[in-house]
């Protein structure tokens, strides 16, 4: 783990894999989740010439937090992490709650910015023909209610869930999960993906909640920019049997970002979706760096 100490005197800690000189590939982490590298994404990236770069999002382990932040403050951030990195272009993928950061990415640097993907994200809470909620799991009906609620009921929510999660393990992810996953993701729940995915989730709560809460909060607020500056191509990738951000989401997104480029997946969940069409969003990326 790298840490970067940026100009407001924070700590950003990221890591990065993949071809030296190959384009960083920004990859925002999920809601809850943190800085852990999956071998199978690192390959994917560099079979496409793309270095992966992933960062714990304010709050999360090792990054300091800030409090009050929006979907948008993530652009100053990852402006700086570039610098750190010599990179003038990039391109940017964010899975579930790192969707929305993603295309904040792809509005507010567009200068460096070639593409984006969200995968499996939500969409803005305010969002017009949308229900929000509707096909949610029972657990993030509950959060997101916490949420809109406030940061006091939310952290009495988060805290006891949060202290499960700190000591999680691979074959205890299915159960601690519940009723946010389908079929599907419960099948992609084994072997290195549920060791993976556990080890994340240990690392988001390490320091505490902070990470999590300010994450949620900002889901329900104003994100800081308005989806029409997105102004690159976007893919659009979202699955039927997604539990956790239900396809309404995807599909929304895809009829209103200017660029969007649609890959809606009727066989897919939240979890299967990533692990098994990584190489296609990848790909996907790329394409738009020729």
């Amino acid at each position: 783990m790298t840490s970067l100490r940026l100009a407001d005197g924070r700590t950003l800690e990221y890591l990065a894999a993949g071809p030296a000189q190959g384009t960083p590939l920004i990859f925002h982490h999920g809601t809850p989740f943190a800085a852990v590298l999956f071998e199978p994404m690192v390959a994917a990236a560099a079979r496409h010439d793309l270095r992966l770069v992933i960062h714990s999002r304010p709050g999360y382990a090792g990054s300091s937090a800030r409090p009050g932040r929006t979907v948008a403050a993530v652009a100053e951030d990852v402006d700086a992490l570039l610098d750190e990195l010599g990179a003038d272009r990039f391109v940017t993928a964010g899975w579930s709650g790192g969707g929305p950061h993603a295309l904040a990415c792809a509005a507010l640097l567009p200068r460096r910015c070639a593409a984006a993907a969200t995968v499996a994200g939500v969409a803005p809470y305010v969002a017009d023909g949308l229900d929000w909620s509707d096909g949610m799991g029972t657990e993030n009906i509950e959060e997101f209610g916490a949420a809109v609620a406030g940061a006091e009921p939310l952290t009495a929510l988060l805290t006891p869930v949060a202290a499960e999660l700190g000591g999680v393990q691979g074959d205890q992810i299915a159960a601690a999960l519940g009723d946010l996953i389908s079929e599907v993701d419960r099948r992609a729940l084994s072997d290195d993906f549920a060791e993976y995915s556990a080890a994340a989730f240990r690392l988001a709560v390490s320091t505490g909640i902070e990470g999590w809460r300010d994450d949620d909060l900002a889901f329900v607020r104003d994100w800081g920019f308005d989806l029409d500056a997105v102004q690159v191509p976007v893919s659009v990738w979202q699955g039927s049997e997604d539990r956790m951000v239900p396809f309404a989401h995807g599909r929304w997104l895809a009829d209103r970002l200017p660029k969007a480029v649609p890959h809606l997946q009727p066989t897919e969940g939240h979890l299967s979706l990533m692990l098994d069409r990584c190489d296609d969003i990848f790909a996907d990326l790329a394409a738009y760096l020729g």
